[in-house]
This record gives C-alpha cells, structure tokens and sequence, in this order.
C-alpha cells in the first residue's frame, strides 16, 4: 500500500473517531422527549400524574421537580424510584383549578445539567 492511501486511511480513520465521539457526546446532554401533562395542556385535578422522558439515563437522585403554583410559591415534587432510567415520574396532589408550571433539573451521563419547564393548567369540576 503506498504512503499516500496509508496517510489517507489513517486520516479517515481518525475523522471516524472523532465524529463518534462528538455524537455521543452530543446524545450525552439530557433532552426532555415527552411529557405527562404535556406543554400547555389542561388536566383533572386535584392529583395530577406527572412523567417526564429523557433522551437519555438521568441521575434522578440529582434531579429536581419543583412546582410552580398559580401564586409563584414552588413546591417540591418527589421523585421517587425511577420506572425507566431516562424517566423520571411522581404525583401532584391536591391542585386546585388554575396554572401551573413544573420546573425540571436533570443531570446527564456527561455531567451536564439540563433544565426546563412545563406550563399546564388543572380544570376546574366542570371541566373549564
């Protein structure tokens, strides 16, 4: 083999490596999939189910949900034991009809810490 397809199969080589390192790297950062309630959605009260889905495994005991009640004050949510490594879940009990806002902190494979929000609304009785 000459030198110059030695040289160019090496520097392939190393472009390959390089580009699946960063991949993974990239896919490392947790990113919010789904969420139960979803963004602006509008549930049943008074205890509320909440899921939140990860692209990747979080560390749910250096996780956070808070919630965030229609006077500003913030509550903190239980996480519990996770269903699913990327998921974390627990329950609101309680709300009243009005806006609410989970606010989420996770941290990822790759130290990095992600954080988010998630507006709903809880129905009042007859369902406005």
């Amino acid at each position: 083999m000459s030198r110059s397809r030695v040289r160019a199969a090496v520097l392939a080589s190393l472009i390959f490596v390089v580009c699946v390192a960063f991949a993974a790297r990239v896919e490392a950062h947790a990113v919010l999939k789904s969420s139960s309630p979803a963004v602006g959605a509008a549930v049943a009260g008074p205890d509320v189910p909440i899921t939140l889905t990860f692209n990747v495994r979080i560390d749910a005991q250096r996780s956070k949900l808070k919630l965030l009640l229609p006077d500003n004050s913030e509550q903190d949510l239980p996480t519990g034991t996770q269903s699913a490594p990327d998921t974390l879940a627990t329950t609101a009990k309680g709300l009243k009809p009005g806006a609410y806002s989970i606010r989420w902190q996770v941290l990822a494979p790759d130290g990095h810490i992600s954080r988010g929000e998630i507006p709903f609304t809880v129905k009042a009785a007859d369902g406005h």
